[in-house]
């Protein structure tokens, strides 16, 4: 007797409108009526208040917008610039501190300013967030002597300022959100340089979490007012930036920039409809952040097209062809060999040490569209591995052998545990700042070591002794592809215990590489071809413009930057692959 199963699978939407890309944007909104920066701004995008700030002395002018228009309304009492506000509607919100030397909190409700519950100490610039019933204040700019900055926090109740909790880095200048049971603050800066680390609030104690991929103050902020897992951060400097960062609960991505790079500005609303006013270089510009309310795609998502009088067709939307490079802005100094911030991005990367040569000990940092010469690491050297990102990396050994191992914190580099094994030369490393894999190198070894934040352990070594390979992935899911004298094409994969041999590569060695295990590009070296791998094979793709050994990369395989190369190579070249809506069969 036949045995009937249910059928199974994902329901296909039948549409007579192709579905739009689901992405964040700005567009232009109507210019304030005063130009201003350094204000204190709440309220939503289409009801909110920019308060104070800076033109060419402080002022006590305020605006409202409507999501429309601005219009001035009601002066505060106190004239003043950096000062913060909070509040989630344009008829109850508050503002807070400022410069030089405020302490005054006022309240707005709807027509008129009262002065109410004052800060413990006049303090500029901090990170505010909240309802008129539950916010914090924390950070900042402090006085009187000694003036300077702080991690002191405040919580709000309705009513008054009493003691918070202290966030862990001393900061002023940087962005928040959400309330005191569930906020945020990132970005900033102290005497020591700008910061991208982020805090998360619970109401008791402020704990480290993903850092911003650009680091930078002066930013704007907006996010739901009732939780820290999604918030906004646009803007910042310096120099003044564009860039935009989403943040979901633990890590942050770049999205679309706004139109005008800027910092100091007031920001408005949440994560999925923000405003930014105003800023730096006294801007009066509003630009307002949405998502599309039509229907909307994401990647590898298929439906059937159908309208009265044309045939109805499959499509969807993925990556279409194989990318290719356009060309990026120039290091400032030509390098080969150098070690790359392997878990960077193609707006966010770091160059660090190399050969000029000789080995040198500069290090630089890229933006998305320039390099910046930063803090130099101790030693010089050429022929280490890297691991981490542009606020948070490791350059693990090199070419001497040099076993030494030193880390950033997005301000200095310190000296860590050094390696275990010698030699370290062209050893490759990818990883974290604090969970990174290190291995292979000259004169032909196999050794791989694991780094846990503190020290370095031996682990299982590589099946084919090598150095000068490429490596993407983590402690756990790692790739290293082809390296050696002469080259080989040897490609191998751990899994966090062993390394297993994988589908081969062109035979190639000083090479770039980005993306992850199961996505990896590699690009240049000796030969100058590139080559993609999609978790079963490899496959050809075009070459960099400029050929180039001991060139180094970062990003992801869709998006990715390769950077240097011998005999002092300053050339920056970006990869990039579209997507676009397809229709099956024909395109």
């Amino acid at each position: 007797m036949a045995e009937y199963k249910e059928i199974k699978g994902y329901t296909i939407k039948v549409t007579d409108t192709d579905p739009i890309v689901y992405a964040g944007a700005w567009a232009t909104g109507n210019n304030m009526n005063t130009a201003r920066q350094y204000t204190g701004s709440f309220g939503s995008q289409t009801a909110g208040l920019v308060a104070g700030g800076e033109t060419s002395t402080a002022v006590n002018s305020v605006e409202q917008y409507d999501g429309t228009s601005w219009t001035e309304i009601a002066e505060i009492n106190t004239t003043r610039y950096g000062l913060e506000g909070f509040g989630n509607t344009s008829t109850s919100g508050f503002v807070v501190g400022g410069a030089p030397d405020k302490a005054e909190t006022e309240s707005w409700n709807g027509t008129s300013w009262t002065e109410v519950g004052d800060l413990p100490q006049g303090t500029e610039r901090g990170g505010c967030a909240g309802t008129s019933t539950s916010a914090f204040y924390v950070g900042g700019y402090k006085y009187p002597s000694p003036a300077g900055s702080t991690n002191v926090g405040y919580d709000w109740d309705g009513s008054s300022w009493g003691t918070g909790n202290n966030i862990n880095t001393t900061r002023d200048r940087m962005g928040a959100a959400g309330v005191v049971t569930s906020g945020i603050v990132f970005g900033g800066t102290s005497p020591g340089g700008q910061h991208a680390q982020a805090e998360l609030y619970n109401g008791s104690a402020w704990t480290q979490t993903g850092t911003l991929n650009t680091a930078r103050r002066e930013l704007g902020a907006s996010g739901f007012d009732r939780t820290n897992a999604q918030a906004l951060g646009f803007g910042g400097e310096p120099p003044a930036v564009a860039h935009t960062e989403s943040f979901d609960g633990s890590a942050w991505t770049e999205v679309s920039n706004l139109s005008t790079a800027r910092a100091a500005g007031g920001g408005l609303g949440t994560s999925p409809l923000a405003a930014f006013a105003g800023g730096s270089g006294l801007s009066a510009a509003t630009e307002e952040w949405s998502f599309p309310s039509t229907p909307v795609v994401a990647t590898g998502q298929v439906w059937i097209k159908t309208a009265t009088g044309v045939d109805t067709v499959m499509k969807g939307y993925q990556a279409k062809g194989t990318g290719a490079f356009a060309t990026g802005g120039n290091l400032n100094t030509g390098r080969g060999s150098h070690v790359p911030s392997q878990q960077g991005s193609q707006t966010a990367a770091m160059a660090m040490g190399g050969a000029t040569p000789p080995s040198v000990d500069n290090v630089e940092q890229y933006d998305g569209s320039s390099w910046s010469e930063i803090a130099d690491i101790n030693t010089a050297r050429q022929g280490g591995g890297g691991a981490g990102t542009t606020t948070a990396a490791l350059v693990v050994g090199g070419n001497g052998p040099v076993l030494i191992v030193e880390e950033w914190d997005n301000s200095s580099w310190t000296e860590v545990g050094d390696l275990n094994s010698a030699p370290a030369a062209s050893g490759t490393a990818t990883g974290t700042s604090s969970a990174a894999i290190r291995m292979g190198g000259y004169p032909k070894v196999g050794v791989t070591e694991t780094w846990d934040g503190s020290s370095w352990t031996e682990v299982a070594d590589l099946n084919n002794n090598r150095g000068g390979g490429a490596a993407v992935g983590t402690t756990t899911a790692a790739n290293f592809a082809g390296g050696g004298y002469p080259q080989v094409a040897n490609v191998e994969q751990w899994n966090g215990t062993a390394w297993t041999e994988i589908a081969d590569i062109t035979a190639r060695g000083d090479q770039a590489a980005a993306g992850t295990q199961d996505s990896m590009l590699v690009m240049g070296g000796d030969p100058n071809t590139c080559e993609y791998w999609n978790g079963s094979s490899w496959t050809e793709l075009a070459d960099l413009a400029t050929a180039r050994e001991g060139v180094k990369g970062c990003g992801g395989s869709a998006k990715a930057i390769a950077f240097g190369g011998g005999p002092a190579v300053t050339a920056t070249e970006e990869w990039d692959v579209p997507y676009v809506t397809k229709t099956f069969g024909t395109d």
